[in-house]
């Protein structure tokens, strides 16, 4: 278990840095290493196409094959490696601790709640009514590439529009939304021939085949097969002009029952918990903190030590007193944690932190 995934040469926020240099000379972050940077080739139009949940580890499957034949490196997705947080550091170009999404259940102290950051409702199913095109910092990635010329747009499935996560991610880019596997090739393929442009492609198959059925199942496998038509589609059909690169935004590791570790002792019942299962914040004395690492064989970690540099006093506040993380295989699960999965992520397992860079 590394003490932090990279922020500084090889991390997602590394290649959201390379690609906005590339197309408007500078960026808030530090670019790739040399050999990451090197497989990318210069072009005035860029396509990054996030398959989530198409770790490193998901590369292995015997339905990738063709995939691990654009694999030109390995990346880090940021902490926790969860959807949410990195498809913020996509959309601002920073790190977790500098855009403030930093878990998938966050604890929002102006709304005195733990707001699911993916559905925008809390615990309990109740909508969260925040300013949600005022999440991230101000200037984002797709305003900073407008005042340069460069048009971006995202390509997502259609009943994504106007939803929360949108409007909060999306700011100052254009939606396209598709409705279909054919149709996001098809859109993505259109969009690319017009120079200047960022077009950002999400495809969410192989996160919810191995969340709903695991990674051993025929859905996963067929999850598999629809990412490798994808990006053999985009890389056959991608017109002058335009470079492809893919790459995702973490990891899944499957858990059995008898990995899935529940938190229900009454002491714990009135403590306030957010985070992931593979990383949970926590908001407790000492000796609580004490006694739930003894109870889970975690480890309890400083938030400021995971998040990326310079992490802001806003992140800071949602982020928790401490950071139990998981030991490798369990997942734990407080009151409000959804223990019907089948795989996890969020924690700092290299199958959920390594992520692939793909070049077509």
């Amino acid at each position: 278990m590394a003490a932090h995934p990279s922020y500084d040469s090889r991390g997602l926020v590394n290649l959201v840095s390379e690609i906005e240099t590339r197309l408007g000379g500078t960026a808030p972050a530090p670019r790739l290493s040399g050999d990451l940077a090197g497989a990318i080739p210069d072009a005035p139009t860029i396509v990054l196409v996030m398959f989530d949940g198409l770790g490193i580890a998901q590369l292995r499957h015997s339905g990738a094959s063709q995939l691990n034949g654009s694999l030109a490196g390995t990346l880090e997705a940021g902490f926790p490696t969860t959807t949410s947080t990195s498809l913020a550091t996509i959309a601002s170009g920073l790190s977790p601790g500098q855009h403030g999404v930093v878990a998938h259940l966050t604890w929002m102290p102006e709304h005195n709640r733990v707001v699911n950051t993916l559905k925008w409702v809390d615990l309990a199913g109740n909508v969260v009514d925040h300013e949600y095109a005022a999440l991230l910092p101000r200037p984002n990635l797709w305003e900073r590439l407008r005042t340069v010329g460069v048009e971006p747009i995202t390509v997502q499935p259609g009943d994504f529009a106007a939803t929360p996560l949108t409007r909060a991610l999306y700011r100052g880019a254009r939606f396209e939304g598709i409705w279909g596997i054919e149709d996001l090739v098809d859109a993505t393929i259109q969009l690319a021939a017009s120079p200047a442009r960022f077009i950002f492609t999400y495809v969410p198959h192989v996160d919810v085949a191995g969340h709903v059925f695991g990674l051993e199942s025929d859905e996963f496998t067929e999850a598999m097969g629809i990412v490798t038509r994808v990006w053999d589609e985009l890389t056959r059909r991608l017109p002058p002009g335009a470079v492809l690169v893919g790459t995702a935004d973490h990891g899944l590791v499957d858990y059995g029952e008898d990995k899935k570790l529940l938190i229900r002792e009454p002491r714990f019942d009135q403590l306030r918990f957010a985070g992931d299962p593979r990383g949970v914040h926590l908001w407790c004395s000492d000796d609580d903190a004490n006694a739930l690492a003894d109870l889970t064989g975690g480890m309890l970690v400083e938030p400021s030590r995971l998040f990326g540099p310079d992490p802001t006093p806003v992140s800071m506040q949602r982020s928790g007193d401490r950071i139990l993380l998981a030991p490798e295989g369990v997942a734990l699960l407080p009151r409000g944690f959804d223990k019907r999965l089948r795989a996890y992520h969020g924690g700092l397992d290299p199958r959920e932190v390594e992520i692939p860079l793909l070049v077509g």
